[in-house]
């Protein structure tokens, strides 16, 4: 079979079918059990395969896992208007949201912390994904706080703009270790609570400011 061919072979319909099939089953197995306690001869006997079928689909175990994060990311956003993150104040609850959701599927958690912290070795196969996902992240979450301070005040200073950057990069990299946290110490660290204490923190100290406490008494 000559590669074209086998292109055609990989996009038909019951093909794409059997690979969602793969993946939600693998999300919910990773969800539950965690990576290390599910191989891929689980998922394939989950789905009527054997452990080469699955390997067919995704390479390797690594490229499933990467696989399945890009679909929960989709996941969580397939209910919502024009499958993507809202716009304006919506966009942080939905933060929020997804953080309370997390806490039902540590294992998923669990699978994009370890990725994502390989990720920043060279040529390691989720570089991109973790870069543009962090990019994308940035730029719409940067957006739609934006749009809420230019109904506030009319426009957007250069000040308000790097509040906005550095509010956004604050936001996600508190999750991330908020998730962490959660994961070695889930009786002392509520994920939800504080990813919405972190948020809402953040947010309010660019669309009202107020004073910085840490500069008393200096």
């Amino acid at each position: 079979m000559n590669t074209r061919n086998k292109r055609a072979v990989q996009h038909r319909p019951e093909t794409l079918a059997k690979r969602e099939e793969i993946l939600k089953v693998a999300a919910l197995m990773f969800g539950e059990k965690g990576t290390s306690n599910t191989t891929l001869q689980d998922i394939a006997g989950q789905v009527g395969m054997t452990h080469a079928g699955v390997l067919h689909y995704f390479g390797s175990k690594k490229g499933l896992l990467l696989e399945v994060l890009k679909y929960r990311d989709n996941q969580d956003v397939a209910d919502l208007e024009g499958k993507r993150m809202p716009g304006g104040l919506d966009a942080f609850r939905h933060l929020i949201k997804t953080a309370e959701e997390n806490m039902k599927r540590p294992g998923i958690v669990q699978t994009y912390l370890i990725l994502s912290s390989e990720s920043v070795t060279e040529g390691n196969l989720g570089k991109d994904y973790f870069f543009s996902r962090y990019s994308c992240l940035r730029a719409e979450l940067s957006e739609a706080l934006g749009k809420v301070l230019v109904g506030e005040q009319g426009s957007l200073s250069d000040s308000d703009r790097t509040a906005i950057e550095d509010a956004v990069a604050g936001i996600l990299a508190a999750m991330d270790g908020l998730q962490l946290q959660w994961l070695l110490d889930p009786e002392h660290v509520n994920l939800a609570r504080a990813s919405r204490f972190i948020i809402e923190t953040a947010v309010s100290a660019v669309i009202d400011p107020h004073e910085n406490c840490l500069d008393r008494n200096r």
